[in-house]
């Protein structure tokens, strides 16, 4: 290699050499998160770490009845203690929110019942934790009890009496939302199947149990009249919103900050109680105030997975067309709306993909009811359906002796196709995707052939990269961001987007490195901080990497043709680089990448990226950019035909290897292959650990995850066990292996082609290992959790079918 030669002009470094230096991974690249030495070093920050000067405690009167009207709450005794600030109730917050504009069901604070055990009724703000404790447990409310409603079944029966209404929000008694729609004459099509199957599915209830319970701080700036919220949130900009709406206070008169996130996975993608309560309770006395869940409160904040209760059909001609599917879905929503109107669709509008079918037709109807309110867990609205639909595929495979795989294929939804429902496909892997977990656990020698108590299963699913729409209707980007270039050759990128550990800041961080031509170290990334950051709407269905992806892009290409214009005529007037490029240097010649700028035509002429920074802030002034990103018109065209439709639909397939113990009930998976569409892998390693962790949340819900409510007398509607002691998730040692197989199919819609890969590689796990049950012992499990009783019970009754038969 010939030593590079250096020219000095205007104070600018000019490089000759015949090599470009070597870049760590880039986009693609198995690269580590950009937080995640100070993570694995505990110098990360999160809400609860925070200490403000002068910092009071906050804490919440929570309801002891299921359902009752408040006749008077007694505050003296609490108010009379030393270091007592402030104590406020629902009438200090009167005006309603909720996440969705057209449900707002919900006040900070209950003003005239409480719909739930937990249901906030008092916030305390004083010196000491303790002392905020005592004084809730000195506050006394009088109860007058309200009929309880704890099912959807009494739910269906009740509300149109002021007893037994839990939420007067409700039009029609109890009832959050019904959707009715269909696609094609479906009894027609059941009537002339050549097989039909016909089911009732029940999926219990589970949480998030992320590891940070729900934590906020506000800090009320009485001089400039500014309130800081710091909060453990998802969805900074929705907070913002609703804080001003219920605090009273302009929009540009409040500033939300989210710290790094000890987990959410959509549990914290809306407003709660502890957010407007320290704001009130800040404003009110002049100090910061500090509200931390204990984790039976994180319990009643819930906003986790609807319990369902589905009654399913599907039919099939001889050739494996699946011909039609019917739905019947009563859904448990709690005592609020929260996301439920999206709910009541997704139910339906996100199952007509991978696998699709001719005619379809589904009823879903949220309930409210006496428990607390049920929202987005991990992949929200859908997962539930699929257990039953997949399931379904395979006992029709079954009764037409295919193989459960090819009953799949055949029914395939491929690229560029609309579903029957009119969601337009872009790129979609599932034969890939279904071929690789074939592989990988060696299905066509397996499958059916293994000894009686072992057995394989496969379950399909796909889910979106985004929702069409933002939350609350406008015109604005869905997601901005700003790129700002320093002369000390680093780049600073600014996102309203959520890191929850996901890691959106550094798809963020890759972005810029990609096409700025910076190392990543070089990237300092700014996110969730309203001030700071351009809007983005938050992290929830699957959206940050396409929105914000594409959002990022526009900005750094943009400031990209500025370095790469400025140091072009740079090039073509210097009078060293002159002799290289003969005054004829273009922008489309430079290239940025390895940490240097490029002459494309003879690559001896180069720059560092620093000194083209430098290059172009001469020549521009200080070089920055913003970018933004809006969906386009998409979904079908009906009534509540945009809501399931997405810019890009991931695919995802599962192979559980399932062993089932006959004497004792107990299951045994030893192994879940998780093949999943992606679009483009960005970052391979943060697919792969997404695929992994929806995978392992799957199974908890197979296995162990389940919510229940008492029901006598004494605990009507109170939750059993709202602790990690009680309520059981998989350890380590619990969870089986898994085996992410990442499967590329490029979608145009994608940043680079990139789809989500956060929550989709949940929905299949679930019935995977049901379909694996059946392969083993012979018998269909159609109520969540799998528990041993409820295997021994089916185990029994197949004997009891087996001897009546014989």
């Amino acid at each position: 290699m010939t030593e590079p030669k250096t020219v000095h002009a205007h104070g600018t470094t000019i490089e000759h050499s015949v090599e470009r230096p070597h870049q760590g991974p880039g986009l693609g690249g198995r690269g580590r998160k950009v937080d995640g030495s100070q993570k694995a070093t505990g110098r990360v920050l999160y809400a609860d770490d925070i200490m403000l000067p002068g910092m009071l405690h906050c804490k919440i009167k929570r309801a002891t009845r299921a359902h009752a009207r408040i006749v008077d709450i007694d505050l003296s005794a609490a108010l009379a203690l030393d270091g007592v600030h402030a104590i406020i109730t629902g009438q200090d917050l009167p005006t309603k929110y909720g996440i969705i504009p057209w449900t707002k069901d919900e006040r900070a604070l209950c003003k005239d019942k409480v719909r739930f055990i937990g249901d906030g009724v008092c916030a305390v703000a004083a010196d000491t934790e303790e002392l905020a404790n005592l004084a809730v447990r000195k506050i006394k409310v009088t109860y007058e009890d309200l009929d309880p409603v704890l099912d959807t079944d009494t739910a269906a029966q009740t509300g149109d009496d002021e007893r037994s209404k839990v939420n007067e929000k409700a039009k029609r008694g109890n009832i959050t939302k019904r959707v009715e729609l269909s696609f094609g004459d479906v009894d027609k099509a059941l009537a002339e199947a050549d097989v039909v199957v016909d089911d009732v599915f029940q999926f219990q209830g589970t949480t998030h149990a992320a590891i940070e319970p729900h934590c906020a701080i506000g800090d009320y700036d009485v001089g400039r009249g500014m309130l800081t919220v710091i909060s453990a949130t998802q969805v900074p900009h929705y907070l913002h919103r609703d804080l001003a709406e219920v605090l009273g206070l302009p929009q540009n008169r409040i500033r939300v900050k989210q710290p790094p996130v000890g987990g959410a996975f959509g549990g914290k993608s809306e407003p709660f109680d502890l957010e407007f309560c320290v704001g009130q309770l800040s404003m009110i006395t002049g100090r910061p105030v500090k509200c931390l869940y204990t984790r039976e409160e994180v319990f009643y904040a819930h906003r986790g997975r609807h319990p369902m209760r589905m009654h399913f059909q599907a039919g099939a001609k001889k050739d494996g067309t699946v011909c039609a599917v019917k739905s019947h879905i009563d859904i448990d929503g709690g005592a609020y709306a929260s996301f439920g109107m999206i709910t009541a669709y997704y139910a339906g509008q996100l199952l007509t993909g991978p696998v699709g079918m001719q005619n379809y037709a589904f009823t879903s109807t949220r309930y409210y009811t006496n428990k607390p309110a049920c929202g987005p867990k991990r992949g929200h609205g859908s997962v539930q359906p699929r257990f039953a639909f997949e399931i379904q595929l395979d006992m029709l495979a079954e009764r037409l002796g295919m193989d459960p795989m090819a009953l799949r294929k055949k029914n395939f939804v491929g690229e560029g196709q609309k579903t029957v429902n009119g969601q337009q496909i872009g790129s979609s892997g599932l034969h890939e995707c279904l071929d690789a977990v074939a592989k990988a656990s060696d299905w066509a020698n397996r499958y059916g052939k293994l000894p009686r108590g072992r057995g394989l299963g496969v379950a399909t699913s796909m889910y979106i990269s985004g929702t069409n729409y933002p939350i609350y209707p406008n015109d604005m980007p869905q997601s901005g961001v700003q790129v700002a270039l320093d002369r000390s050759g680093r780049v600073r990128i600014f996102s309203g987007a959520s890191d929850i550990g996901q890691g959106s800041d550094s798809v963020l961080a890759q972005i810029c490195a990609e096409e700025l031509g910076v190392d990543i170290d070089s990237v300092q990334v700014v996110s969730g901080d309203t001030d700071l950051c351009p809007v983005d709407l938050g992290a929830y269905s699957s959206r940050v990497t396409l929105m914000m992806g594409h959002a990022a892009l526009e900005a750094c290409r943009t400031v990209r043709e500025k370095v790469q214009s400025a140091l072009a005529a740079f090039w073509n007037r210097d009078e060293a680089a002159h002799k290289v490029t003969g005054g004829q240097c273009t922008p489309t010649d430079v290239a940025l990448e390895g940490g240097r700028a490029w002459y494309l035509n003879d690559t001896s002429l180069a720059v560092s990226v620093t000194d083209a920074f430098r290059i172009a802030e001469a020549h521009w002034g200080t070089v920055g950019a913003t970018g933004g990103y809006r969906t386009k018109e998409r979904g079908g065209e009906y009534r509540g035909g945009t809501i399931g439709s997405s810019p890009a639909y991931s695919c995802t397939a599962h192979v559980a290897d399932v062993e089932v113990c006959e004497q004792t009930g107990r299951i045994l998976v030893h192994k879940i292959w998780v093949a999943h569409d992606c679009g483009r892998a960005l970052n391979p390693v943060l697919v792969e650990g997404q695929m992994e962790g929806s995978t392992y949340m799957g199974f908890a819900e197979v296995a162990l995850e389940e919510m229940l409510y008492g029901a006598n007398a004494v605990r009507q509607g109170m939750l059993v066990g709202p602790s990690l002691l009680d309520y059981r998730i998989p350890t380590t040692l619990d969870t089986p292996a898994i085996e992410a197989l990442i499967v590329e199919k490029p979608d145009p819609n994608g940043p680079y082609g990139a789809k989500e890969a956060g929550e989709g590689p949940l929905h299949s796990t679930i019935p995977a290992v049901a379909n694996a049950i059946y392969d083993a012992v012979g018998v269909r499990l159609f109520e969540l959790p799998f528990t041993p009783h409820k295997v021994r019970q089916a185990l029994a009754q197949q004997a009891q079918a087996a001897e009546k038969a014989a």
